[in-house]
């Protein structure tokens, strides 16, 4: 329907949880679908009946339920049981019949008319067979809307909610949307898919992205969550801006660390979210601070935030410092400017000199947003150290307050217009010179044969 990998697949039972919101494309007008987790309605507690509940709501929010069944399979008594409740929920119902593809579609759909949900329709989502009439169908009763091109291109930021398992990412989502929005629960890996979440704050319009928790490599053992790892990824390489949740409780770890190294590779814009914070005394508080100022030193352009999600402390600021980043991350740097920064950081420090040459910077430019981009031109920049380039972006950071975002300095060999002219080259002109002379004097001479024999 999105025309996408969006949502995850695999031969795996229970891989989504949470309600997956796309946008329907290829159909008469646009829509939106939404996917959803296994339905077990009879589920008592756990996490299937947090996954009823997510399906419950989309049920409330949709105009249209598609009740998708196994053609293969045949019908099983719980599905008798999500007729019921669907029948009760008042919506339009179409019932697909899949995984028909090969199969006579009449036979194989015969059955599911004991579910009275009317005429069972066939289709293959695999192989695409009858989703367009479907979809169709199911849009059918809906007056054409006018589709405002010029909305659906209005960049809003992403902001990536990301960090290791169990730490607070979804019940800080949950805080920021003043709603039950995705699950929050506690047992490590609730949340298996990135899940994007439109949000309206103080006037703006943002995209929040709630992803699966990163644990270490060696204890990714299950598929499933192998590709919530990568989904988690691609998310933080799709956002603006990323919130790294840490948990206050259970101290900075080395995961910690190598998510943070991950997002600062990827030149997204940061802020740290200390989570937890409300249930730490002072001594221990003091240590936490000590363990960031120690283990997350190379996050120094980040703002750090100390919160509770849970109980809803510390968010306002929290938002206020990915405002504040974002428009670093997106900051346009004039190239005057920076070129006269550039000249001042020359004059205050200048380059370390390199077997036996130091280099000579002349001007720089902006070559890229998101993370901001400085390509400083000039000679001999192969040698420039890499401690003279860290004074440089800090020098830049500095001046334009480029405070939650990474800078990225760039060195770019440019040719010197005070060099001497290259001898051979001058070599080559005086030749050719000298070659158009005697042409010269050879076609003159052979005018005046002619006029001397004509005489």
């Amino acid at each position: 329907m999105t025309k996408s990998r969006d949502a995850l697949v695999a031969d795996l039972p229970g891989l989504t949880r949470d309600r997956h919101y796309g946008r329907g494309i290829g159909a008469s007008r646009p829509y939106l679908v939404i996917d959803t987790g296994g339905f077990e309605p009879t589920a008592e507690s756990g996490i299937l009946k947090e996954m009823a509940k997510q399906t419950l709501l989309a049920i409330d929010e949709a105009d249209v339920v598609i009740f998708i069944v196994d053609g293969r399979a045949g019908i099983t008594p719980q599905e008798y049981i999500i007729a019921d409740k669907l029948r009760k929920s008042q919506r339009q119902i179409l019932l697909a019949v899949n995984k028909t593809e090969g199969m006579q579609k009449a036979v194989v759909s015969a059955d599911f008319f004991e579910l009275g949900l009317g005429d069972p329709l066939s289709i293959s989502s695999a192989h695409g067979e009858g989703v367009k009439d479907l979809v169709e169908l199911a849009l059918e009763n809906f007056p054409e809307h006018i589709f405002d091109d010029e909305a659906s291109k209005h960049k809003k930021p992403k902001i990536a909610i990301v960090g290791r398992p169990n730490v607070g990412k979804s019940t800080l989502v949950n805080a920021l949307l003043g709603e039950e929005r995705v699950i929050a629960f506690d047992e490590p890996g609730t949340t298996r898919d990135s899940i994007e979440i439109d949000l309206e704050k103080n006037g703006k319009e943002y995209t929040l992205i709630d992803t699966a928790g990163v644990r270490k490599r060696g204890r990714v053992f299950e598929a499933i969550e192998k590709f919530s790892v990568v989904k988690t990824m691609q998310a933080i390489e799709d956002a603006n801006v990323a919130i790294l949740v840490v948990d206050a409780q259970e101290g900075i770890t080395e995961q910690d660390a190598h998510v943070a190294a991950y997002i600062l590779d990827a030149g997204r814009a940061l802020v740290v979210a200390v989570n937890k914070w409300d249930g730490l005394k002072d001594d221990e508080r003091d240590f936490i601070k000590r363990e960031i100022d120690r283990k997350l030193i190379f996050l120094d352009f980040a703002k750090f935030h100390y919160i509770s999600a849970l109980r809803k402390k510390g968010l306002p600021e929290l938002f206020i410092s990915v405002d504040g980043a974002f428009k670093a991350a997106m900051a346009k740097l004039a190239t005057p400017q920076l070129t006269r920064v550039l000249i001042d950081a020359v004059a205050q420090h200048q380059p370390p000199i390199s077997r036996g040459t130091r280099p000579k910077l002349r001007y720089a430019h902006q070559g890229g947003m998101n993370p901001p981009i400085v390509v400083v031109h000039g000679s001999h920049v192969d040698d420039v150290k890499d401690s003279y380039k860290r004074y440089l972006e800090g020098v830049f950071r500095k001046t334009f307050q480029l405070v939650g975002t990474p800078l990225r300095v760039q060195f770019k060999q440019g040719d010197n217009p005070f060099a001497e002219p290259d001898k051979r080259k001058a070599g080559e002109g005086i030749v050719s010179m000298r070659r158009r002379k005697t042409a010269q004097r050879a076609e003159l001479k052979a005018k005046k044969d002619e006029e001397n024999k004509k005489r």
